[in-house]
């Protein structure tokens, strides 16, 4: 019984271990098959990709196109600006005191003549009064001394008359004759007075009326530099009281050129310019002068140049700062590229660079004669075509000669891509 129980046992736990290692080995064996399979099928793909991706041949290339048009080409100078009136007028003070009232602010309108302030004048109307008695004593003086004269005159007489007739010494007679000069040189002294006591009071008049700040010119009151109650000084130095500008309707702009710049401006030369307050609107103008002074500021030097600008709506302000384009030179209706056209050139095509777009930054490549080479797109082909260029600006260039019309398309860069052979970068 023992034998019977115990065999069955031993049996079941020696075939455990067997039973077990059978399917492991199986699933092992079934995932390593799989994974190779999608190996060797990925390996295909790649292999297939590589392939065709080999015999497709390159991109197509890409050109970026700008059509040739007509229009102006124009080259100016840039320079900033102030914006100031044509003519400024500074009032001030010839006499010292308390400005006693005011009849003029800023943006007054004024008449010429017309008193903008008042000095207390009490002090200079004594000083007249002063002046007047002391003129009237020396008047007077002049109307004694006559009288002493006529007396002398007299005397002289007598005396002669008596001294012919020996009934007075020749001592005598050159004693009346002496007085008689003495008065007569009197009545000089009392005229040359009279004369100074008047200037005197002249001046001390003109004193009295330099008391009313007046306006010398007609026009409107741009800056007030003076109060009520307050004291000027005019000892050393003119005081200023009022700025004056005579007409609003019409300023300029005083420009600063560099010296590399000024040997193209001229008078009569166009000029535009902007204003931060009208950022969207252009003024124009003219070059009026061209100053021969020069200015130089940490060894920069400039030159003035003056444009002159009309302002009948009165939008520009005295002080503003103006950005100036003064257009030295200028051709119209001529047949014009952009200027990175004229600096293409094929060979920079692979990554598309700036070298091959036309967008490098330097001069328009050209020789001493002007000429130079545009390459234009026709019927899908790049074609070198070589022109004499002209007058340039910062966005285009003159063609004055050349197999290129109105319409061809100028090439301005080129990159591999899609198959889209033209795309307009500038408005003609």
């Amino acid at each position: 019984m023992n034998k019977e129980i115990g065999t069955p046992t031993d049996l079941r736990v020696a075939a455990l271990p067997g039973s077990d290692s059978a399917p492991v080995r199986g699933s092992r064996r079934r995932r390593s098959q799989w994974i190779a399979g999608i190996v060797l099928v990925v390996l295909l793909i790649l292999g297939s990709g590589a392939t065709w991706w080999s015999l497709r041949g390159p991109a197509p290339i890409r050109y970026l196109t700008v059509p040739v048009t007509r229009g102006d080409v124009a080259r100016a100078v840039t320079a900033t600006g102030t914006v100031n009136p044509e003519l400024t007028i500074i009032v001030g003070s010839y006499v010292s005191g308390v400005i006693q009232q005011l009849f003029c602010d800023y943006n007054t309108q004024v008449k010429a003549g017309q008193i903008c302030a008042k000095i207390d004048p009490r002090p200079y109307q004594m000083i007249v009064n002063q002046d007047k008695a002391i003129l009237d004593v020396a008047k007077a003086q002049l109307e004694k001394d006559k009288a002493n004269l006529t007396y002398a005159k007299l005397s002289l007489d007598r005396t002669v008359t008596l001294t012919h007739r020996e009934f007075s010494s020749q001592d005598a007679a050159d004693s009346a004759k002496n007085a008689y000069d003495q008065a007569m040189a009197q009545i000089g002294l009392d005229q040359a007075m009279i004369e100074q006591r008047q200037a005197e009071l002249d001046a001390a008049n003109v004193n009295l009326g330099y008391t009313d700040i007046v306006s010398p010119v007609e026009g409107t009151v741009v800056s007030r530099n003076v109060t009520q109650g307050q004291t000027v000084a005019a000892s050393f130095q003119t005081p200023t009281l009022f700025l004056i500008a005579t007409d609003l309707t019409k300023m300029q702009v005083d420009t600063n050129i560099s010296e590399s710049d000024i040997g193209g401006v001229k008078e009569g030369d166009k000029a535009n310019f902007t204003v931060d307050a009208f950022p969207n609107r252009i003024f124009e103008g003219t070059v009026t002068q061209v100053r021969q002074s020069p200015q130089s500021v940490q060894n920069v030097v400039t030159f003035d140049a003056v444009v002159s600008v009309d302002n009948s709506d009165l939008a520009l302000k005295p002080g503003m700062t103006a950005s100036t384009q003064i257009v030295t030179e200028q051709r119209k209706d001529v047949l014009r590229v952009p200027n990175q056209a004229l600096r293409y050139a094929p060979g920079g095509v692979a990554g598309s660079t700036s070298a091959a777009t036309g967008n490098a930054p330097g001069p328009i490549p050209s020789n001493d004669t002007g000429q130079a080479q545009l390459w234009v797109l026709r019927d899908g082909t790049p074609l070198a075509i070589p022109v004499v260029i002209g007058l340039d600006d910062d966005s285009f260039t003159e063609i004055a000669k050349g197999a290129v019309a109105p319409g061809d398309l100028a090439i301005v860069g080129a990159e591999q891509g899609a198959d889209r052979t033209s795309q307009p970068l500038l408005r003609p």
